[in-house]
């Protein structure tokens, strides 16, 4: 079978730029989860309530509209890979605040650091997106799928693994400074990486973004809308599910609380990493048009998640059912990231793009600040099963609506 892995290799043999960003961005995403890792262990261990928790995760993704923004209005400007360059410095200089919460118990200082990598993510989502559409031929795009489950994977497949491995071994300080280290040396990468790439980006620069036809919602296909639409549509669903697995574990083990819920961010990056790779290249266009398949993907998950507490006597069991619930979930995140690959133009992938993840953010903080409310009454679980299910029924009109 040509798997997406298959796809990914083909083209990073073949393009000196994919291996180079792919290692950037690797390390980048390593220095992320650790501090991600780090925010959210010293949250438990500070004994912060199940509304602080799911808030932090909120923060890590609703200033993504406003960055996703800026990073399309800067696609028309300038080098996508100039503005990757720019997040990293910007990543590293934000590690200033955790640096400030560690030193003073300061749980606000804590959360800025989720809200600048929520931001800086969401202006970075377009450009690499927009970087993949010029560097890479319509049979090489499955490639670029597996890339960015690559690099969103990696920030907490290798991020939270090595967190969960240094938390109780290394200081806090110590995984602050790893963090800024990968940001430093992502940044050399990507400068090399500019280089490489730079007679194909001055030569399609103007083609790609002429001065007028400026696009909207109501010119698109359907198959386009529903091509954006795809990636909130698992955020409504899985948001609720990732923001209250802390606060999950907190009610249901709370003899273990930081024992149990680091190695389940830990079971659930490697389920957001093979899930989409084990996927047929060949097959993406036709598994991004079935409604049947994303619902079954989606239901796997809220299953995982809905049997995590009758079944977390078994620590096992529990590992598994997130790892199954996230190989599934995020099979629907690569078949989104494909859709808008694949439907649009170089000129309108970068707008296609944003608007996805700003659609992304704005879905997953209002089902997250729902869930966050509703635990702070009828405890997480209670909150899980009432979001969830109301956002899977929401999800599968919208699918119907938009059915090709």
């Amino acid at each position: 079978m040509n798997s997406l892995l298959i796809a990914l290799v083909r083209a990073l043999r073949s393009h000196c730029w994919l291996r180079l960003l792919g290692c950037a961005f690797i390390l980048s995403s390593l220095g992320n989860g650790l501090t991600q890792v780090m925010v959210f262990g010293q949250l438990l261990r500070w004994n912060a309530s199940p509304g602080t928790l799911t808030f932090a995760y909120m923060l890590a993704t609703l200033p993504g509209f406003i960055g996703s923004v800026w990073g399309e209005r800067l696609c028309r400007k300038m080098s996508p890979l100039r503005i990757l360059i720019l997040t990293e410095v910007f990543g590293m200089v934000a590690l200033v605040f955790p640096l400030y919460g560690l030193l003073s118990h300061h749980i606000p200082a804590l959360l800025v650091i989720q809200s600048a990598e929520a931001l800086f993510s969401g202006m970075s989502y377009p450009a690499l997106t927009l970087l993949f559409k010029r560097g890479l031929s319509a049979e090489e795009l499955p490639a670029a799928t597996a890339m960015e489950t690559l690099i969103f994977s990696a920030q907490v497949l290798l991020g939270t693994g090595a967190g969960v491995l240094l938390f109780n071994v290394v200081s806090p300080l110590c995984i602050l400074l790893l963090d800024a280290l990968s940001f430093a040396a992502s940044a050399i990468l990507l400068l090399t990486t500019r280089k490489k790439f730079r007679v194909r980006d001055a030569q399609t620069m103007a083609a790609d973004f002429p001065a007028h036809l400026p696009l909207h919602w109501k010119h698109y296909s359907p198959l386009q809308k529903r091509s954006i639409l795809l990636l909130p549509a698992l955020a409504a669903v899985g948001s609720p599910a990732m923001a209250l697995l802390p606060a999950l574990v907190q009610q249901i083990r709370p003899e273990e609380t930081t024992g149990l819920a680091l190695p389940l961010l830990f079971a659930r990056s490697l389920g957001q990493l093979f899930g989409p790779l084990l996927l047929s290249a060949d097959k993406l266009r036709q598994f991004s048009t079935s409604n049947r398949r994303i619902l079954l993907c989606l239901v796997l998950f809220l299953g995982g998640y809905f049997l995590l507490s009758p079944l977390s006597a078994w620590p096992a069991v529990s590992l598994a059912l997130i790892f199954s619930a996230h190989l599934a979930s995020n099979v629907v995140f690569a078949l989104g990231t494909f859709g808008v690959l694949q439907n649009f133009t170089s000129r309108q992938v970068a707008t296609a793009s944003a608007l996805a993840w700003r659609g992304q953010v704005m879905v997953a903080g209002l089902a997250t600040g729902a869930a966050g409310l509703l635990a702070e009454s009828i405890g997480a679980t209670g909150a899980l099963y009432s979001i969830s299910l109301a956002s899977l029924t929401g999800v599968v009109i919208l699918l119907w609506r938009y059915r090709t």
